[in-house]
């Protein structure tokens, strides 16, 4: 009996090993035939070494009504070589943080950041947009490095303004300026580039305390004529800061720059949803009626760049076209504009029924396509919250505001399908990560925000920047965890990653995590698996 005991106990150590998950994540564009084929053979490819989920994501995930049956075909093709393969898939879903897919829908969702009682002016009929002051850079031309406030000496003067050859060292010029709060600002630069490579030029607009107002990336290549370049910032409650141009820590080939300028703007971006209200007033306080004592006002070009759900920070803006109110007169405008993070993302409005509304029935359409045991929810990176009159009537701190998102999300999916699992990226819910204060334009403090998890939303752990702290925090709380490693990197970070994971209760699995649609590594990630026990 003793006997049958230990190898039972043995049987059950051994199974307990074998129910590490082991997940690959597979982006995929499900239109196209042979994406779909991709990720059939990739499938076919992880069951031969062990992989047992694939975490499958599709921007068209948030207009699924609209698809054409070529792609239920494919989506089809791919849940039966799952099926036949013995794997699960695990639809994303749910784009909070990185919201264009569901943006594509309705691009006014978007979280805006406000313009208070900007001056318009009426002539002819026109209400047009006067800067207030009229901000610029003293004496713009760069051919006088002398009339910036601080230009790095290994800056030079050419073809009208500076160069910057190959430099270890930061390569920037930089000017402080006054400003009115809460407007938005539009800047503009020429730049030209030859074998540009390991640094990004970029402009920063830095304020005396708290986190810089600009996070747009400039769209150069490595070579390039001029081109003129554009970014929007939003002042907020600042009235003096320093606009900075150039490379930080150095970079190989040659930069050019020159004609930089600023200049207060309009309603560029204009949003326009009942939780970003565009309001029109006389300076003596009456407030205009649209459609009355003006036409409907609206950006045609929002989120229109390129596809639905792109945004692009510059472009004309739209006028006011006025109805009996005489020229010069001086009217004041407050309004919403979104802001463009890096290469393009742009994070919604959570507290706007709208946008839940939209929620609702992803969770409905994903389910219905997929038909999976488990999702995964994709609040990630959420760097703009908490400015627009739909949340601030809510009187919640920016932590309150992600904690009743991921709780609200969790019921969604939790009534759409009923008895899946639910998985949620752990960054904005990480006290060591994201979930903090400063971070980026978020409008307050991100804590508080993982009381929102309940018992069963299993965590996605990519910190291993803080590895031990965060899987401990949400070891400590009860949770279950999966391990997002690898993104790119040497399998070294992974393994050591791993040996602080081992101890830990709770941690599950591991995901094959590339953000490049590499898996030449897969095998070997496996293998390193079944070495470090996972």
């Amino acid at each position: 009996m003793k006997a049958l005991l230990i190898a039972l106990a043995g049987l059950a150590s051994i199974a307990g090993a074998e129910t590490k998950e082991r997940w690959v994540y597979a982006p995929a564009n499900y239109l196209l035939d042979a994406q779909a084929d991709r990720i059939i053979a990739l499938m076919a490819r992880a069951k031969a070494c062990g992989y047992t989920h694939f975490l499958l994501t599709d921007s068209k995930f948030a207009r699924i009504p609209t698809l054409p049956k070529k792609y239920f075909a494919n989506v089809q093709r791919v849940k039966d070589a799952a099926a036949a393969d013995g794997i699960q898939v695990v639809p994303g879903l749910f784009g909070i943080g990185y919201s264009n897919d569901l943006l594509a829908n309705d691009p006014n969702l978007a979280e805006g950041l406000p313009v208070k009682d900007a001056l318009f002016v009426v002539k002819d009929y026109i209400a047009s947009h006067v800067p207030e002051p009229d901000v610029s850079f003293k004496g713009a031309s760069l051919a006088i490095p002398k009339a910036w406030g601080f230009v790095d000496d290994n800056m030079v003067p050419d073809q009208g303004g500076l160069r910057s050859d190959a430099t270890a060292r930061n390569a920037r010029f930089m000017q402080k300026v006054t400003v009115q709060p809460f407007r938005q600002y539009h800047i503009s630069v020429w730049l030209k580039t030859k074998e540009l490579s390991d640094g990004a030029p970029e402009i920063e607009v830095i304020p005396g305390t708290g986190p810089q107002l600009n996070y747009t990336h400039l769209q150069q290549q490595a070579t390039q004529d001029w081109a003129v370049q554009h970014i929007t910032f939003n002042s907020l409650d600042h009235h003096e800061l320093t606009i900075a141009f150039g490379v930080w820590g150095g970079h190989q080939g040659t930069l050019w720059w020159r004609k930089p300028a600023i200049e207060e703007c309009g309603l560029v971006n204009l949003l326009r949803r009942p939780g970003a209200p565009f309001v029109v007033k006389t300076e003596e306080g009456r407030v205009l009626t649209e459609g009355v004592d003006f036409e409907p006002v609206a950006d045609p070009k929002l989120g229109r760049a390129i596809n639905a759900g792109d945004y692009d920070p510059w472009h004309e803006p739209p006028s006011i076209r006025v109805k009996g109110i005489a020229d010069g007169t001086r009217l004041r405008v407050s309004f919403y504009h979104p802001h463009i993070i890096y290469w393009g993302q742009m994070s919604a409005c959570v507290s706007e029924p709208a946008f839940d509304a939209l929620l609702k029935r992803q969770a409905q359409d994903v389910h219905k396509l997929w038909g999976a045991g488990s999702y995964m929810m994709s609040h990630d990176e959420w760097r703009v919250m908490n400015w627009c009159e739909a949340c601030q009537q809510r009187h919640l701190t920016p932590g309150q505001i992600a904690s009743a998102s991921v709780r609200s999300c969790a019921r969604l999916l939790n009534r759409a399908a009923p008895g899946a699992r639910t998985f949620v990226w752990s960054d904005m819910f990480d006290p060591f990560h994201n979930a903090r204060s400063s971070y980026y334009l978020v409008n307050g403090d991100l804590a508080g925000s993982w009381k929102g998890l309940g018992d069963d939303v299993i965590v996605v752990n990519w910190n291993s920047g803080d590895a031990e702290r965060s899987l401990k925090f949400f070891s400590d709380r009860g949770g279950r965890q999966l391990i997002a490693g690898y993104y790119d990197q040497s399998l070294e970070m992974t393994r050591k990653w791993l040996a602080k994971a081992r101890p830990v209760p709770g941690v599950m699995g591991v995901m094959y995590t590339t953000w490049k649609a590499d898996y030449r590594g897969l095998e070997n990630f496996a293998k390193m698996l079944d070495e470090a026990g996972f």
